[in-house]
């Protein structure tokens, strides 16, 4: 880890409002895994945002839209998100979406596949397409014609739009995981 945890104490006047926000939407929307050490500090994207909190506050406020304007069901949203974990290898990413997606009920077998950065074989059409989407662009490039056309078929052009936003966002912080070398929390 390049940051340090900061502690709920030793916050700045700048970082206090941007941590309340962060503890309360993280209370209510990321539950399903650890996002606090003991004393409260946050841990995972959190603690590189609270560190540069001017730019920390904007990508929070990204998250929270995303999150509160999500159309594409949980399932879609969570297969888009580790096949970007899995592309980048950001490690607190996959620990923090395995761990929601098995709250959601996906089977082991499809989890391994996903992270291993392969399609699983048993994805519903949605599904297909969500993986699709989100596997052509974390590598790069265009997004070809006919895939973005078949998004519009499947999801409408809000649903697209959101994958094509939520796969730039989990870019972003699979980039702050990594760049920072956010390890995974201890498992209990």
């Amino acid at each position: 880890m390049r940051l340090p945890l900061i502690d709920p104490a030793d916050l700045t006047l700048e970082q206090k409002p941007l941590y309340e926000d962060m503890r309360k939407g993280i209370a209510s929307n990321f539950n399903a895994f650890k996002v606090e050490a003991e004393n409260g500090a946050l841990m995972g994207p959190w603690n590189p945002w609270l560190h540069e909190p001017g730019i920390g506050k904007a990508i929070w406020g990204l998250t929270l839209a995303m999150t509160a304007n999500a159309t594409l069901p949980d399932n879609v949203r969570q297969i888009a998100i580790l096949v970007v974990g899995a592309r980048f290898d950001a490690a607190y990413e996959l620990y923090a979406h395995i761990a929601v997606a098995e709250r959601e009920g996906m089977k082991l077998e499809r989890l391994a596949t996903l992270v291993a950065d392969l399609k699983p074989a048993d994805l519903a059409p949605d599904e297909s397409v969500a993986f699709d989407v989100s596997y052509a662009l974390v590598r790069g490039g265009v997004l070809p014609e006919p895939l973005y056309r078949l998004s519009i078929a499947t999801f409408g052009q809000k649903g697209t739009n959101e994958l094509i936003y939520l796969v730039g966002l989990y870019a972003l912080v699979s980039t702050t995981l990594n760049g920072f070398n956010v390890p995974v929390p201890e498992r209990e």
